[in-house]
């Protein structure tokens, strides 16, 4: 056979919210981790992920897992990491880019494929689900404890949004 079977690797969303609204602190991608050892722990690396970056333990409100997918030779794990920026987030990240209602519309909807095909999500698609999957979160439906990890700020900027886990690709392929 001689074909090598496919690892995992943790992706990390970092986001945060202020006043103004909510961020990605990463300045426009994902941080990325290399495979998982074999006798290691995907939460260990998004941890170690979010400390290459400077935030520290005390920075992180909640860490969630939101999705995987296949990349290649690999099965990505996405994380979203709620950070607690202690203020406005321009202060501590510079390059944070905001996340806004806009932002969706302005990319479109992701790829449709059929009922029986994977999805294509785009970088975006993977962070706007992210959103939308913490939006799900704070609901009556949602989990306490992240919910409770998410401060005024994140609340009011997630409620405008729809509380959705996968209906970003729910138009349907023309027949």
């Amino acid at each position: 056979m001689g074909m090598e079977p496919m690892t995992v690797r943790a992706e990390v969303w970092p986001v945060a919210a202020d006043e103004i609204g909510l961020w990605l602190v990463s300045g426009g991608d994902a941080w990325r981790s290399d495979a998982v050892p074999a006798d290691g722990d995907v939460h260990f690396e998004v941890e170690m992920l979010l400390g290459e970056h400077g935030v520290t333990p005390a920075d992180i409100a909640a860490v969630h897992s939101t999705s995987w997918r296949p990349d290649g030779p690999a099965v990505v794990l996405t994380y979203m990491a709620v950070i607690n920026p202690g203020g406005m987030v321009f202060d501590r990240w510079p390059d944070a880019l905001p996340i806004t209602a806009d932002l969706a519309d302005s990319v479109g909807k992701p790829p449709v494929h059929a009922a029986t095909a994977p999805p294509v999500p785009r970088y975006v698609d993977v962070l706007l689900h992210g959103i939308r999957h913490l939006r799900f979160l704070v609901g009556p439906e949602g989990d306490r404890e992240t919910a409770a990890a998410l401060d005024a700020n994140w609340r009011r900027h997630l409620a405008p949004l729809k509380p959705a886990l996968a209906e970003m690709f729910s138009e349907r392929l023309a027949g």
